[in-house]
């Protein structure tokens, strides 16, 4: 890491991480992020937005947006949340992670920005992590002259610090149950908290049909404010990647009927997204397979993110489709205390043979390993315990390559992140 992002860094770092704390201590509201913007100039004016919001395939549908636009020639960025392995991955620029220095530049500003509002005791002196992390963002995508962004929201929507964003497409890609503590303990009511991103005169792209729970709430919301909903049409048995696809198609067409046009002057649309297209935005910790080299034998490993039990579901549905993926795999898992840990292990024990419970890194968020073992044993599913994530990551390995199956790391981003660098000798 460059020098001056690391000093950026820590001066962050002072800050509490509400990523990283237990969500029923986390400050939510607008009030911050609205004067630090102020303070700044207002950078999220200064370009053109689609807000994505979702429960799944939030980050994936903004990675296919930003990829389609950089394909037409257009001047684009996208901005993320969490990342894998290093801070970077959040602020892309023309397809690429932002460098140090400028991301250092981008923090450095925002973090004078929230000094001056403490010594003026403004509404942004309550800023937390995610809000300077988010303006920061927001000044880097407006210095490098970027036209349109894709902006992925960090959690929720109608409180989120990103919804500052004046989002000329708003997205909600599904609705599961997620940080019910804090959006809501049903379906609907977490789909009201998402759909408070859209904005009058913005359409809505969303896959969730009329009739469905979290569908109605949504359709709602954009009839009182007189917004257009275009759907998404996803056929039965498709993929995660064509769902994701079908969604950023729609939003890409939805811009070219709106007037935006390639470089070569062509109206935008959803023949940008193909499949070279498609590999420019794929992810890492996203259905990311890899292989290690264990003695002689050489064992298939799955690295995914995924915390919920209907996402899991789709996952492991996915790839069950690869031959060498068809058979039960050993599972090495971490999850936050908030997640579904029954309907998430649930899923897992319908493809699992083993699971290796361990910490989540870097978080007091975690679900104890022990109380995962005791639920995942109320479930039928044989399982072990391994504190520290390597440790894990080492005996799931030997579990797998002695049943001659195939590993998979899953229940977190952040164990994932931890654990990506024990596996890129080789990637598939």
């Amino acid at each position: 890491m460059d020098i001056a992002l690391a000093e950026a860094m820590a001066r962050l770092d002072r800050l509490t991480d509400w990523e990283r704390r237990p969500r029923r201590r986390m400050r939510v509201g607008l009030a911050s992020m609205l004067d630090l913007s102020a303070r700044l100039g207002d950078p999220h004016r200064a370009f053109r937005s689609i807000h994505v919001a979702g429960t799944k395939g939030k980050g994936s549908v903004s990675a296919l947006i930003e990829a389609a636009l950089v394909r037409a020639g257009l001047a684009a960025g996208r901005y993320g949340s969490p990342h894998v392995e290093r801070v970077n991955e959040r602020v892309s620029l023309g397809g690429r992670d932002v460098d140090d220095r400028t991301l250092a530049g981008g923090l450095g500003c925002a973090l004078d920005a929230y000094e001056e509002a403490r010594r003026a005791r403004s509404a942004a002196a309550e800023a937390t992590w995610f809000d300077l992390l988010t303006a920061a963002a927001f000044v880097i995508l407006r210095e490098a002259g970027i036209e349109w962004a894709a902006v992925e929201v960090g959690l929720g929507g109608r409180l989120d610090s990103t919804n500052v964003v004046p989002g000329e497409i708003a997205v909600v890609t599904n609705i599961g149950l997620e940080h019910t503590e804090i959006l809501g303990e049903t379906r609907a009511e977490i789909a009201g908290e998402k759909v408070g991103i859209l904005k009058p005169g913005a359409v809505l792209v969303t896959a969730l049909d009329r009739a469905d729970e979290a569908g109605r709430v949504v359709q709602a919301r954009a009839d009182a404010l007189g917004c257009a909903v275009v759907r998404a049409q996803i056929g039965p048995g498709a993929t995660i990647e064509e769902t994701n696809a079908a969604l950023a198609s729609v939003v890409v067409d939805e811009l070219g009927r709106r007037g935006v046009r390639a470089r070569s002057g062509e109206a935008v649309g959803a023949g940008f997204i193909d499949a070279s297209t498609r590999a420019a935005a794929r992810l890492i910790g996203r259905m990311e397979r890899r292989e290690v080299v264990v003695g002689a034998s050489r064992v298939p490993v799955v690295l995914d993110g995924a915390h919920v039990p209907f996402n899991l579901a789709a996952v492991l549905a996915d790839l069950a489709r690869a031959p060498d993926l068809a058979a039960p795999c050993v599972a090495v898992v971490a999850l936050a205390a908030d997640k579904d840990a029954r309907g998430f292990l649930a899923e897992l024990s319908r493809r699992a043979s083993v699971a290796v419970f361990t910490e989540l890194p870097s978080t007091s968020r975690g679900r104890p390993p022990a109380d995962l073992q005791k639920i995942a044993g109320a479930l039928g599913l044989s399982a072990e315990i391994e504190r520290e994530p390597h440790a894990a990551f080492r005996r799931g390995l030997g579990l797998a390559r002695q049943a001659g199956a195939w590993l998979l790391v899953t229940g977190s981003l952040y164990l994932v992140g931890e654990l990506r660098g024990e596996t890129l000798g080789e990637r598939r």
